[in-house]
């Protein structure tokens, strides 16, 4: 009787165990969800991750009038790692992926790792990458950094993995906000990056073989027109606006720059009149929208207090009202089809590909206009078809009359720059790093930063390993933003 009490008891009490463990089962903290429902939100971030002003002053497209700016005037000093927190989510979709065995999304967590770690190792040289994201696995809470040429492997590695996949891949992906399910469109813009990635590394000789990128031109899919922009696509809906819809930044000290107006000018690019306002004072006169005597910007290299007494005086163009009174405005782009085509151009240029560089450059522009032909419409008019066909008729946006290879990466490089008011980030200061192309304008004795310095959280919580990376690249002790990292040495 006493071993048939004793028995009772035990499978009571696991009985009772299994019944706590299911109690203590949260259902509004699930631990399992499906990879679509994380897809959705690490699209949307990573689409507008670079979206804000910042860039704009250090290329030299707005001013700052009512302080100092550091961005314009170059005395920025730690970056974050922010993006880590974002990579987060990328880590946990694929690994909900594996779960459910679909790896349409671990080629897409794939392409997202080598997004953000591309414009980690840019920012900052040497960033931790094979180590980090592994303290939920391996409580590994102090990652080691790896060099920056072996970042660069990784990425390019994990991009030609990701198209790998989607290429016997047959899914329709769910929750893709961008293009809606299709692999081939995802495919275009893998290739795509990977060629932008591949040119990043131009100067340097041996570490990308022209015959790699020559072969992802021939072999693999690119994308074929605007259509297949890698673009976020704005909705006048609660959460799903433009990002800067109702800022009050741009009403306040924000103007712009007097180079890149006059970059614009010189060109009679229509491209003005979208981006900017006319002068109070060229509104007071009469003056059309489509005169290009009708605007004018400050001088990014005088004193804040001084562009100021020229912006009372009404002779200082502000960014057009469109970037912050239209809740749906122009998508934003992580790279599109006219970026694809320059890159290409350039490519051919230095012989890695066998093409017609001035018809990928010609394609590259008219692509462009054509973007804001489709979003910008109040202003269609002067960027349809034949406006872009006369624009690069005129003898400064020629390619025939770009004589050496120099003047041809020049050309190709202006018109990179012109594309990029409030689109792909810090994309246009990298390539001035790698080429030169187009100068900034900025106060005698300042000198342009190669990068940002360390997080201060890292020399809190990851001493050893921020301390030995800086050492490796720079010298002990050297975190300064204008050492020069191993992509541009």
């Amino acid at each position: 009787m006493k071993k048939i009490l004793i028995i009772l008891s035990i499978v009571v009490g696991l009985s009772a165990c299994q019944d706590l463990e299911e109690m203590n089962v949260n259902p509004n903290s699930p631990t399992k969800t499906h990879p679509q429902l994380l897809l959705t939100n690490v699209e949307w971030n990573a689409f507008q991750a670079f979206t804000g002003t910042d860039p704009l002053y250090a290329i030299k497209m707005l001013v700052q009038t009512d302080g100092e700016n550091s961005y314009q005037y170059y005395k920025w000093n730690r970056g974050d790692f922010d993006d880590y927190s974002t990579l987060r989510n990328v880590t946990k979709m694929m690994e909900e992926a594996e779960r459910i065995e679909d790896d349409s999304y671990i080629a897409l967590g794939k392409f997202f790792r080598a997004y953000y770690f591309y414009n980690l190792t840019l920012t900052f040289g040497d960033v931790p990458y094979t180590d980090a994201l592994s303290g939920e696995g391996s409580e590994n809470y102090q990652p080691e950094y790896d060099d920056q040429q072996a970042i660069f492997e990784g990425i390019l590695a994990e991009l030609a993995e990701a198209n790998d996949i989607l290429k016997s891949s047959n899914a329709i992906i769910a929750g893709d906000i961008i293009y809606d399910g299709s692999t081939e469109s995802w495919r275009k813009l893998i290739n795509a990056f990977r060629l932008k990635v591949m040119l990043t590394l131009s100067n340097k000789n041996g570490v990308v073989s022209a015959s790699d990128f020559a072969s992802i031109y021939q072999n693999e899919p690119l994308m074929e027109s605007v259509a297949d922009n890698g673009q976020l696509v704005f909705l006048d809906q609660q959460n799903n606006r433009y990002p800067h819809f109702n800022s009050s930044g741009f009403s306040s000290g924000m103007y712009m720059d007097s180079t890149f107006i006059k970059r614009l000018q010189d060109r009679e690019d229509p491209r003005l009149f979208i981006y900017a306002t006319q002068t109070k004072s060229a509104k007071e006169d009469g003056k059309a929208i489509n005169d290009f005597t009708a605007y004018e910007g400050g001088d990014p290299a005088a004193q804040y207090n001084d562009v100021n007494l020229k912006a009372a005086n009404g002779k200082v163009s502000k960014v057009n009202p469109r970037y912050y009174q239209d809740p749906e405005n122009e998508p934003y782009m992580l790279l599109g089809f006219s970026e694809q085509q320059l890159i290409l151009a350039e490519a051919a240029v230095r012989g890695w590909i066998s093409a017609d560089a001035a018809q990928l450059y010609n394609s590259g522009v008219k692509a462009s206009f054509k973007f804001y032909e489709m979003y910008a419409e109040n202003y269609s008019e002067y960027v349809s078809e034949s406006e872009a066909d006369d624009y690069l008729a005129k003898s400064i946006n020629s390619f025939a009359n770009a004589g050496d290879m120099q003047s041809k990466v020049e050309l190709i490089i202006m018109q990179k720059y012109l594309q990029s008011f409030l689109q792909i980030g810090w994309s246009a200061y990298f390539e001035h790093l790698r080429t030169g192309e187009p100068t900034f304008r900025r106060p005698s004795g300042v000198t342009i930063p190669y990068r940002w310095m360390y997080p201060q959280s890292e020399y809190n919580f990851n001493t050893s390993n921020v301390d030995a990376a800086i050492a490796e690249q720079f010298g002990a002790s050297n975190d300064d933003i204008h050492e020069i990292t191993w992509w541009l040495e």
